[in-house]
């Protein structure tokens, strides 16, 4: 059972990090890879850690349904990047 206290500073810290961390770390990400960079070994990296986050979260967002468009839109971005990347790889 969750504690609705416990919950909601585990949410506002998440938020807080997307705002100051992954957020511009993604768009960064984006910007180089819609230029046709590839992904250094530390965004793989990067993007292991975020992956394996969202798993971990995943029971939080479904307790907390308000949230699920933020995590599908994040995601969907996290998505777009690797996408994009992969088919700049096919193109060296």
């Amino acid at each position: 059972m969750s504690n609705p206290t416990q919950d909601a500073g585990v949410i506002q810290t998440l938020v807080e990090r997307l705002n100051s961390q992954r957020l511009p770390m993604a768009l960064a990400m984006k910007d180089r890879v819609d230029q046709g960079e590839s992904l250094s070994q530390y965004d793989i990296s990067k993007l292991e850690e975020v992956f394996a986050d969202a798993q971990t979260i995943q029971p939080m967002v479904a307790r907390h349904p308000e949230y699920q468009d933020l995590v599908g839109r994040v995601l969907h971005l996290y998505k777009e990047i690797l996408d994009k990347a992969l088919e700049n790889e096919k193109k060296v």
